[in-house]
């Protein structure tokens, strides 16, 4: 088969990828009339390119930018910033939060920064860009986890942060997210990442994230916990009512708003 004749089904595969949100190679191979030997190449070749996420039988969609924070905040900046404010207002006074590093979480870190009083709230975190936004914050403390911050992921990932995180019981986790797969898994880029995700999770009282809608349906390579081990899910309004009845069966508590 001519390499156009194969670009045009790598992006024929692509397409019906992000319209059902994933694809099984024997069902392609049947529909273009092709082996699933050649399905599993084009699926590596579109992962290779960042197109998909390869999983056992075909593929989902990749993830969202895996740019640094500073990159990552400028993208869709007013959706984060509404779904970031939803996830302040579930701070309360006299609490223990620790925000996870992720742009949406920036924005909420900004968003908590603006109140004119915190209440005696502990936030604690171990990306410099959060303790950043939140060292002026009133009427609360700031704490700081320490260790090697990875450049891309915008925080301290290593085993210094994770003994740190250890000691930690926050009454409150804003868990950042990748991406939220069909099967109702939260995902991260980065091993280190995940495997400190999963421990801040494990010792929080309460865990709650945001996602935007283009993070729904995809994957990225390392698993985080179950969409049903969180308290409560941000998403933005107005998302197919297939994709809110398939959330609310998995558990959490959905906060929908309203974005630009």
């Amino acid at each position: 088969m001519s390499s156009f004749l194969t670009s045009e089904r790598l992006d024929a595969i692509e397409a019906r990828l992000l319209s059902e949100g994933r694809v099984v190679a024997a069902e392609l191979a049947r529909d273009f009339a092709t082996s699933e030997d050649t399905i599993r190449r084009d699926l590596r070749a579109l992962a290779a390119a960042g197109r998909c996420r390869r999983v056992y039988g075909g593929a989902l969609p990749a993830t969202p930018s895996k740019g640094p924070i500073s990159s990552r905040a400028r993208l869709a900046a007013p959706v984060k910033e509404a779904l970031g404010a939803a996830l302040a207002r579930l701070v309360e006074p006299g609490m223990t939060v620790f925000l996870d590093t992720g742009s949406t979480n920036l924005a909420a870190a900004r968003a908590l920064a603006a109140s004119s009083d915190l209440g005696g709230v502990t936030l604690v975190t171990h990306t410099p860009a959060i303790a950043a936004a939140l060292v002026e914050a009133r009427g609360g403390a700031l704490v700081a986890i320490g260790g090697r911050v990875d450049p891309v992921i915008g925080a301290a990932i290593g085993a210094h942060a994770l003994e740190e995180i250890a000691g930690l019981r926050p009454d409150l986790l804003l868990l950042g997210t990748c991406g939220l797969d069909p099967e109702g898994a939260l995902t991260a880029h980065s091993v280190e990442d995940a495997a400190v995700k999963r421990r801040l999770a494990a010792n929080s009282g309460a865990v709650a994230t945001a996602c935007d809608r283009s993070k729904i349906g995809t994957a990225g390579p390392f698993s985080v916990i179950e969409l049903a081990a969180c308290d409560t899910l941000v998403i933005e309004a107005g998302l197919p009512q297939t994709v809110r009845d398939r959330l609310a069966d998995i558990g959490p508590e959905l906060i929908e708003v309203e974005t630009v």
